[in-house]
Order: structure tokens, then C-alpha cells, then sequence
């Protein structure tokens, strides 16, 4: 989910493509201003059973373009969904893919509170699972932030990263002020810089050809925001919606609740660093919420 909309729902991609001898990817058919084109769901491997990464969110224009990628890569079935996380455009579409496909391994990190609103049995797996498929090999870490159970998976064979929404084709992520930590996310990014991908398999957008120089550049724009918003208050206190006017002034008002969301993160970030406090607001929005620098 992407924290700048305008970018990412302006880049277009086919409905499926060969992205390497083992990943093909096929769109979720759910575009927005959020997801960009739609989620990239991922079919990993070679053989004739395959893994797929990250089914969508359940449209029904999704499963026929999935069967066509399948078709593409030689895929007959798959052996096991993974999910990256539990956000709805990811997990959404499970359900749809056991009906057609049958019963098949479902595998993600527990959410439990997440989780409950889903009916199919979920294996958990967590940092440091190995899953492999015939001519691939996937290793999980676990890299939260944008939201807790947010799992990573270097594909062996590549050097190659799936990121789900920790780094994106374009544009940055959100980081949700109630679900997400943007501490955690730094430790995350911090973590996927020290795998040196070559490349990245995003969940939005197009696949990323440098992976070590896209995670610099989003450690960079983290700190740079940060600053951004450190100078927006100077010594006074204000109100997050202020401080968005100020730090998003080129996006539209429709953006801002997004945007709050984003600046809240730094802020809570700050917070726990002794940086920032808050001086009011609590039980309205999030926009209404006022800060202070320590």
C-alpha cells in the first residue's frame, strides 16, 4: 500500500508476465490509488507445482488471469499459498483460490486478531522458515512495520527479495499509525539492506532491477520526511493536520487522512526516541492530534 498514490496508480503492467525462469507474476485485478495496478501475486518455481505469493483480494476477474500465467510458466497446480501479511488486498482472495484450486496449504505469520476473520486453516510459519518448490528455494524473515506480521522471502536461487509492501515498484509504503511501528519498519529496512538483494519482487508496481540501491533509497526518504517534519513544527506545537498541510502540500486534501497516517508513524517513532510528545487531542483524529519537539 503505497503512501504516494499518484505515482503508483499512474504505472501500468500487463495482466501477467515471466519475470524470471522461476517467478511469474499475475495482477489481482485490484487497482486503486493505494495498490497502484493491483497486487502482484507471485507463481514460484518450475515444475509443474507451484507456490503462489500473495493471491489478491478475492475479484472475480483475478482467477482467470491467474490461469493464463499459470499457463505461461507450465504451472498444472499449486502446492502452497503463502501471504505475506494480513492486509486484505494479500489475503483477501485465499478463500477464492481453494475453491477453485482445492484444498491446498495456506502459510503466513499469525495475526491472530487478523486472522479470526478468515475461515481456512492457516499453517504458521515465521522467521527463518525454508519452503521449497522444485527449482526454487525461499527463506522468510520476519520485517515488520508496516504492519506485524509482515514476512519477507529471499528466493535462494536469485539473491532476489519478495518484499510484499515494505518496498514497492514505486512510490513508498504507508505505515499505519495503530498497526504498524515505523521503529520496527527502520529495523526491517535495516534488515533487507543486510540480505543485499540484486533484485526486488515487490508487491505493487514493477519489479525493482537494483535492490540494494531501492532499499538506500528508501532508508533515505525515511530520514528525509523525518526531517521534514522535525522542521514543520520549529519550536511550536501543532496539530498533525498542520503539519501534513505544510509536509504534503503538493498532494490533494483527498490524501491527507493517508498522509496523517504517515506523519503520526514519525511521530510515535520520535516519541519513544524521547523526541517528540504529545500536548493535546488524544480523543479526536489522528489529524486533530497536537505534538510538540522535545
Amino acid at each position: 500500500m503505497s503512501e504516494s498514490p499518484a505515482l503508483l496508480l499512474g504505472s501500468v503492467m500487463p495482466d501477467f508476465a515471466v519475470w524470471s525462469e522461476r517467478v511469474t507474476v499475475a495482477l489481482g485485478q485490484n487497482p486503486s490509488a493505494f495498490t497502484g495496478p493491483g497486487t502482484n501475486t507471485y507463481l514460484i518455481g518450475t515444475g509443474p507445482q507451484r507456490i503462489l505469493i500473495d493471491p489478491g483480494d478475492g475479484r472475480d476477474e483475478y482467477l482467470p488471469v491467474l490461469e493464463q500465467a499459470m499457463e505461461a510458466a507450465g504451472c498444472e497446480g499449486l502446492q502452497e499459498i503463502i501471504v505475506t501479511h494480513g492486509h486484505p488486498d494479500h489475503i483477501g482472495g485465499v478463500q477464492s483460490v481453494l475453491d477453485r484450486y482445492g484444498d491446498t496449504k495456506v502459510s503466513k505469520r499469525p495475526w491472530p486478531e487478523n486472522d479470526a476473520h478468515y475461515g481456512f486453516e492457516i499453517t504458521p510459519i515465521d522467521d527463518g522458515c525454508v519452503i521449497k518448490t522444485e527449482g526454487a528455494t525461499l527463506r522468510g524473515f520476519h520485517a515488520p512495520g508496516h504492519c506485524p506480521d509482515h514476512l519477507c522471502f529471499m528466493l535462494e536461487e536469485e539473491q532476489a527479495i519478495f518484499s510484499g509492501d515494505n518496498i514497492l515498484g514505486i512510490g513508498t509504503t504507508i505505515i499505519p499509525a495503530e498497526s504498524g511501528s515505523l521503529s520496527d519498519y527502520m529495523t526491517s529496512l535495516g534488515r533487507i539492506e543486510g540480505e543485499a538483494p540484486k533484485r526486488i519482487y515487490p508487491a505493487h508496481g514493477p519489479c525493482i532491477a537494483d535492490g540494494q540501491a531501492k532499499v538506500r533509497e528508501y532508508i533515505e526518504h525515511r530520514l528525509d520526511r523525518e526531517a521534514q517534519i522535525i522542521a514543520a513544527f520549529g519550536s511550536e506545537t501543532r496539530s498533525v493536520i498542520e503539519v501534513v498541510r505544510t509536509v504534503y502540500a503538493a498532494y490533494p486534501e483527498a490524501l491527507y487522512p493517508a498522509a496523517g497516517q504517515s506523519v503520526t508513524s514519525h511521530l510515535i517513532k520520535l516519541e519513544i526516541e524521547g523526541r517528540a510528545a504529545r500536548s493535546g487531542g488524544e480523543k479526536d483524529s489522528v489529524l486533530d492530534v497536537c505534538w510538540r519537539m522535545t
